[in-house]
């Protein structure tokens, strides 16, 4: 008999822990999840308490068997899924499914998969934690009873194949709500005064720049004030120089690395996970998700070593650091490296970047804080009640900055420089070498990227490390979210110079609204968080959901009964369904009216169509219906007349080819070239509205070729030329009198025998 059987979540952790365990250990992968709730009904028995009905995955039916087998032949089985609630859940049901005695199952956990955390916690196994599973289930449960309960209402009210989940529709909720605040925002044009000064002491005459404390409204305005600067004098009322220190930001959390993934590689948040957790299961970071800013002694003392060893000991300054992120669960460490003396691994290069980033982040948290002399010089102008700021550090001594900077989201649009100011003394005149007035812009709310929206729903407490990932991966596949990326757009500015006495004007223009990977809701996606909010409006208040996480957190550490929990959210919520079931949705909700078809009089308006966003103009009973699909990044909420009335440009005329009018237009499959009864599909990159008679022609070619292809048989045999081998969309197939015939899996075209042939139509299912 086999003496012990390990069993972990995937094979890429069984096989890095089989290298630190001897002979007598088999390690096995679960692959994740072996059951879940029974996706007939509801898969939850609400009449006798909420009981979860589960079944296995029909994916992991040949796993479990593998697993019972080996589970009875080996002396000791040894649960070692992840250290959070998910882990202990899945521990829970292999205990379940291979009918392992839960008080005499041995658990062990660890987070990080390194020889000597393999072997401690063998040498400290437990049994499974019956509070996180139960916290566990509690979240799976009250999800399912959401989405279960909310989504058919949806399909009644709004439209069907809609859904709707507890995190799900709050994330979406923040998204659409900064679209508004974008869409009702109006840009308002100021002017920035800046002087650019020099101390007539200063035998360098080095230049240096310094803010108007005023901003004004007009050019009116920003003029009178050059104006007034052509005879005034400038002297430095205030000059001081503070000492200051920036200290580094600690280790990362989940959030933190996804954030700083994001702003330093543009990574998504699934994909810093994805790498995160081949990184974790290779052995070389610790957990990746985790809510703790905690580090081990061990580690803050392999810290010390490396940071001394290639630094010197001055940049080394051991701290601990207490995590305040709101209900703030696992007793986990930060995410760090599994050996910090490891500054380079072998991998992918999204691998070693995102260790590079860890190692650097991890080893900075433990170097002393930077040494900074901040500068700042109030300089009065005379007649004027305001002054200039002139504002520079300089760094005295690097510290952690010499290792690792953090980045930052600029959200302002104005960068802030920092510039090293010369020593100027109380009452000095400087002189202006020139001040520059230029008109800028107020800046509309910035659209939330993947790592931001992290950073918010952390903010309110909404979700934990384990679902950020799958909640915006969630909302994008639905369609009620999309990354999108935006050009930029041209813009004037005014620019007024005083330079020698003289004010001089001049135009330029710069680039502004660009985007990339930013979030932006879809018209469904605020459709339905519009009815979701008139409808079940406490469900998505962000105190509630924040309210519901502290609630699985209580379950997890034994204060409260996951049943107690779920039934005191299931009464009152179940009898907002049963009244959104009864209320009658008005048509008019999901529509906006634009104005009128300057042509025809008649209403235009913006709705959701059964193909998606369109707009309409209205037709008479018995009239063709006119209308036209919204494009990409068009809003039914923004979308303005004259943008809707261009939409009606299709379908157009582009030209002739061989007689025949080349009409391009938008279809249910997106847009399209039609010439005589051809249809060719218009490539991603091609706009509807711009494309060329060239460019349609050259479409229409590639399209008689494919079609040529497709009809010109792979091969045809001499025993009957009414028997063909064809190409087709799904691969190769035969052809014989009318019908289709599907090859055999591993059946090749050029080798197939005609006596083959006829057998599979022979046999083949009527």
């Amino acid at each position: 008999m086999q003496e012990n059987l390990v069993i972990v979540e995937s094979p890429a952790k069984a096989k890095t822990i089989e290298k630190f365990l001897g002979k007598e250990y088999i390690v096995k992968s679960s692959f994740g999840h072996i059951r879940d709730l029974s996706k007939r009904g509801l898969g939850i028995d609400i009449e006798k308490g909420f009981v979860p009905c589960y079944e296995i995955s029909s994916d992991k039916k040949r796993v479990v068997e593998e697993l019972s087998k080996l589970s009875k032949q080996c002396k000791h089985v040894w649960l070692a899924s992840d250290e959070d609630r998910e882990g202990e859940a899945i521990a829970w049901h292999l205990t379940e499914v291979l009918g392992l005695p839960i008080d005499r199952t041995k658990r062990i956990v660890f987070h990080e998969i390194t020889k000597n955390a393999i072997l401690s916690a063998i040498e400290n196994p437990r049994t499974v934690d019956m509070n996180l599973v139960n916290a566990q289930q509690a979240r799976r449960v009250l999800d399912r009873i959401v989405g279960f309960e909310l989504s058919p209402i949806l399909w009644k009210k709004v439209r069907p194949q809609l859904s709707a989940g507890r995190v799900q529709s709050v994330a979406v909720r923040l998204i659409v709500e900064r679209e508004r605040d974008i869409i009702a925002f109006n840009s308002v044009s100021y002017y920035r005064v800046v002087a650019q000064f020099y101390s007539p002491n200063d035998s360098q005459k080095v230049v240096f720049k310094a803010e108007y404390s005023q901003r004004f409204a007009t050019k009116e305005e920003a003029l009178q004030m050059l104006e007034s600067c052509k005879t005034a004098t400038f002297t430095v009322a205030h000059s001081e120089v503070k000492p200051t220190k920036r200290y580094p930001a600690p280790p990362f959390t989940t959030s933190t690395l996804q954030q700083e993934a994001s702003r330093k590689f543009g990574m998504s948040v699934s994909q810093t996970m994805s790498i995160a957790q081949r990184l974790y299961e290779q052995g070389l970071i610790t957990y990746m998700r985790t809510d703790s800013v905690n580090l081990s002694k061990l580690a803050i003392a392999a810290c010390k070593e490396e940071i001394t060893k290639n630094f010197g000991v001055e940049y080394s300054s051991p701290r601990n650091y207490t995590t305040h992120s709101k209900g703030a669960q696992e007793a986990h460490e930060a995410i760090r490296p599994s050996y910090m003396d490891r500054h380079e691994i072998n991998g992918t290069a999204a691998e070693k970047r995102l260790y590079d980033l860890i190692w650097k982040r991890t080893i900075a948290s433990q170097m002393v804080a930077a040494d900074i002399d901040r500068t700042t010089i109030n300089i009065d102008m005379s007649g004027s009640s305001h002054n200039f700021v002139a504002m520079g550090e300089t760094i005295v001594f690097d510290g952690f900055m010499r290792l690792y900077s953090e980045s930052v989201d600029d959200e302002s649009g104005e960068g802030n420089e920092s510039m090293h100011l010369p020593r100027l003394m109380v009452g000095e005149e400087v002189k202006s070498h020139a001040i520059v007035a230029t008109e800028r812009f107020t800046q509309p709310p910035v659209r939330y990227n993947e790592a931001s929206l992290v950073r918010r729903m952390e903010e309110l407490g909404i979700g934990r490390p384990s679902t950020y990932a799958p909640t915006i991966s969630t909302i994008i596949t639905r369609g009620y979210v999309e990354k999108s990326n935006r050009p930029s757009q041209k813009r004037g500015f005014v620019q007024l110079t005083l330079r020698s006495n003289s004010i001089t004007e001049k135009m330029g223009s710069e680039n502004f609204g660009a985007e990339k990977n930013r979030l932006s809701p879809t018209d469904i996606g605020m459709v339905v968080n519009d009815y979701l909010e008139e409808q079940f409006a406490p469900i998505l208040e962000y105190n509630f959901t924040a309210n519901v996480e502290k609630e699985f957190d209580r379950i997890a550490d034994g204060e409260m009964g996951w049943g107690e929990m779920i039934a005191s959210f299931y009464e009152p919520f179940h009898k907002m369904v049963d009244e959104a079931v009864g209320q009658q949705v008005s048509v008019h909700r999901q529509e906006r009216v634009l104005g009128n078809d300057p042509a025809s009089g008649r209403v235009v308006k913006a709705r959701i169509g059964r193909y998606g966003p369109m707009v309409e103009i209205e037709t008479d009973e018995g009239e063709k219906p006119r209308f036209a699909s919204l494009k990409k990044g068009q809003l039914i909420e923004s979308i303005t007349l004259e943008e809707a009335l261009e939409l009606f440009a299709l379908p157009r005329s582009v030209g002739e080819f061989e007689g025949e009018e080349l009409i391009v237009g938008i279809g249910r499959y997106g847009g399209y070239v039609r010439h005589g009864k051809m249809f060719a599909s218009l490539a991603k990159s091609d706009d509807p509205y711009t494309v060329t008679a060239e460019r349609a022609i050259e479409l229409v070619k590639i399209q008689r070729q494919m079609v040529e292809q497709a009809n010109t048989p792979l091969r045809t045999f001499e025993e009957d030329d009414s028997l063909q081998i064809k190409s087709g969309r799904y691969g190769a197939y035969i052809a014989y009198k009318g019908k289709n015939y599907r090859l055999p899996k591993g059946a090749k075209p050029q080798t197939i025998t005609y006596a083959e042939c006829m057998n599979i139509i022979s046999t083949a299912k009527k």
